[in-house]
């Protein structure tokens, strides 16, 4: 893989940190501004709303601009939002913070995903898209349980501070090691590829379908990981430092599935799809029903987030595939595909919290997505993921 695409992952590493931290970090934020666990956790619904509106809308405002030159603004921007997030004392500035941010990281992420596009073969973009997404997965593992650890010492605004430090590095890798002249803008597309045209793509039922079941795995996932934190100290009654141990195995967990993806989702997509799909759904209901047990919440969290990944990075691929007529646009398609997920999933696990399920109630969530998506993938799966060389029309 090219080295312009392991440095696009630094910079997504130090976003993903901030996408996932607040998993570790709800219960703090809660006490802090006074509101409920519900409420802080929606910090999470909040940021990836931003992330929605925001990759077509940055990504069409970019589309003219130096793909190097919109990289750097973005990582800018981004790292500011967090300085004043850390500097705030109320919750309404906060959530304002979180949107900029979101936005600053949806105009990257959108920009990132095409011009990754375009610097691998033409059946390689699920292994690109392996490489970037290792830097979300990377967060997991080390940003995030580190930020935990950070706000479990120190508080929640010490993490902030530590993600506007990471994007410095981001920043010079983005500058210093992308071309001036990498991926496309819209002066380097065919005369043909208009705004209007690329946004007419949307309109491709295999795209619509693919994008559909990609945000809803993506919501099943961020349903559980953004309350993992009460149900590691309240459901299963282990202390606050095991919640950066769960997040660790999430993280290594996802690692693995996107590495595994990266190779299979290519050449071998409705595979992951047929057999992945099935076992994340029963280890969403196991999770449900073993939390109480320490030893079953560590292998179950594991696991989950070995399949989540593959299974979820499999139809972001196919999302590119399908979008390979929009060149500047099709990457803030798999950003909001993504993105529609991670703001429906916690905020429909929110309204979970305090009913019957009482922390349990996101894994049940998770569960119910998942069905709902093999519901649909099952029956297309051809359909959706043709073997490679194989037209469907």
């Amino acid at each position: 893989m090219p080295l312009p695409l392991y440095l696009l992952a630094v910079a997504v590493f130090a976003m993903g940190t901030s996408e996932f931290m607040l998993a570790g970090l709800v219960p703090d934020i809660a006490a802090t501004f006074d509101v409920s666990v519900g409420a802080a956790g929606l910090l999470t619904s909040t940021f990836a709303l931003g992330m929605i509106c925001g990759a077509p809308l940055m990504a069409a405002l970019a589309r003219w601009w130096p793909v190097r030159a919109s990289l750097l603004c973005f990582v800018l921007v981004f790292a500011v939002a967090h300085v004043v997030g850390a500097l705030t004392t109320s919750f309404a500035v906060l959530l304002i913070t979180r949107v900029i941010a979101a936005l600053a990281n949806a105009g990257f992420l959108a920009v990132a995903l095409s011009t990754a596009a375009t610097l691998v073969a033409s059946d390689q973009k699920g292994r690109a898209l392996a490489v970037l997404l290792s830097g979300t997965t990377v967060a997991t593992i080390a940003g995030v349980p580190g930020g935990a650890v950070l706000g479990t010492v120190l508080s929640w605004r010490a993490t902030f501070w530590a993600i506007a430090l990471l994007c410095l590095p981001a920043a010079f890798g983005v500058m210093k090691g992308i071309p001036a002249r990498v991926g496309k803008t819209a002066r380097d597309t065919p005369a043909g590829s208009s705004l209007r045209i690329e946004i007419a793509q949307l309109a491709m039922p295999r795209l619509v379908l693919v994008m559909l079941l990609g945000a809803l795995v993506n919501a099943a996932t961020f349903a559980t990981f953004t309350f993992l934190a009460p149900i590691v100290t309240d459901t299963a009654g282990m202390g606050e430092l095991w919640v950066s141990v769960v997040l660790v195995l999430f993280g290594i967990g996802s690692f693995l599935g996107v590495t595994l993806a990266g190779r299979l989702s290519d050449q071998r997509p409705g595979l992951v799809i047929a057999v992945g799909g099935p076992l994340l759904l029963l280890g969403w209901f196991a999770l449900a029903t073993l939390a109480t047990q320490p030893v079953a919440l560590l292998l179950l969290v594991f696991v989950q987030g070995t399949l989540s990944f593959a299974l979820g990075s499999t139809l972001i691929a196919r999302v590119l595939y399908e979008a390979a007529g929009a060149p500047t646009m099709g990457g803030s398609y798999a950003t909001a595909a993504l993105n529609i997920g991670a703001a429906g999933g916690p905020a429909v696990a929110a309204a979970t919290l305090g009913a019957n399920a009482n922390d349990l109630g996101p894994a049940w969530v998770s569960g119910f997505l998942v069905a709902v998506a093999l519901l649909i993938a099952l029956p297309l799966r051809r359909f959706i993921a043709p073997r490679v060389g194989q037209a469907i029309r």
